[in-house]
């Protein structure tokens, strides 16, 4: 396994790739095909945000462990301190846009929070944006305009020119995230049968006492996906997060137990993972208004 090499400013990444030193120290849009990729892979991680589109296939990216599948127009977005790896794929032309905005830059604006709210900067694979012909063009457009204004004599508007395209684009991304959810339900139908196999296993008895409910990130992890991808693709599928489903699981185990059974609550909630027979109680009266002694009454 090769070494992580961090790449802490902006400049560095020029140099890295053999590119003139930007205009802008803080912001910068290049083209791929003006950069010098090695042929071995690297491993990778930037201090700053980066938003790459690609455009024509040449290098290969593996970012969340995974390959990105590096159509035309697939669009993939990264948050500082972030790993991934890069190599070239074949032989022949690697062509798009790469974006780098260093945090600094956002300093005072409202985009320095509001960045670390949009999901697909956390993304790995099945996160990759991917873009119409006419998507595409508007998010090319938005960053010419950026490397326009980067590349001009900086004065008193320049951070705000800058920042205000950069809030334009991640609207753009956002709506373009979206409507992939809505025109992807065959994804999202195959992680909701997935997600149903992980938690039938999960849910075994002998698995339950050993390792307790499952959390949301042990789920995300068994489908190769993280939680935020996983919950948003629940939520546009069955209006449900992700610890709903875990939690309609765990309600219906102990609905059937508690119906069938004359066992005792507490070590229905042992069975069930709990360590405190009053947390699993707390959960169900939540769950179903009532309290699993009264549940079980009304089968008596």
């Amino acid at each position: 396994m090769a070494d992580t090499l961090r790449i802490p400013t902006i400049s560095a990444y020029h140099d890295l790739r053999g590119l003139p030193p930007p205009d802008h120290p803080l912001v910068s849009v290049v083209r791929f095909e003006e950069m010098t990729v090695n042929t071995s892979e690297e491993l990778l991680v930037n201090d700053f945000y980066a938003i790459g589109l690609k455009q024509h296939v040449g290098a290969a990216v593996r970012y969340g462990r995974q390959l990105i599948d590096f159509d035309r127009g697939v669009l993939f977005c990264m948050a500082p301190g972030q790993v991934y790896q890069v190599g070239v794929k074949k032989a022949g032309p690697h062509g798009g846009w790469y974006l780098m905005v260093h945090p600094d830059l956002l300093w005072g604006t409202d985009l320095a929070q509001r960045i670390k709210r949009y999901e697909y900067f956390d993304y790995a694979i099945n996160e990759a944006l991917h873009l119409g012909a006419r998507e595409e063009e508007v998010i090319v457009t938005v960053l010419q305009n950026i490397r326009q204004e980067a590349a001009s004599n900086l004065d008193e508007f320049s951070q705000d020119i800058v920042v205000n395209h950069l809030g334009v684009l991640l609207s753009y991304a956002e709506r373009f995230y979206r409507r992939q959810f809505l025109t992807r339900k065959r994804s999202s139908h195959e992680i909701l049968e997935r997600l149903e196999q992980v938690l039938d296993a999960a849910f075994q008895d002998e698995v339950l006492i050993k390792s307790g409910v499952p959390a949301v990130q042990d789920v995300a992890r068994a489908l190769n996906v993280t939680p935020n991808y996983l919950s948003g693709a629940l939520q546009s599928l069955t209006g449900r997060s992700t610890q709903d489903h875990i939690h309609e699981r765990l309600i219906a185990r102990a609905k059937a137990t508690l119906s069938t059974t004359r066992q005792p609550v507490s070590e229905i909630a042992y069975g069930l993972g709990f360590q405190h027979p009053q947390s699993f109680s707390k959960l169900f009266r939540a769950k179903t208004g009532q309290s699993p002694t009264a549940f079980r009454a009304a089968y008596s």
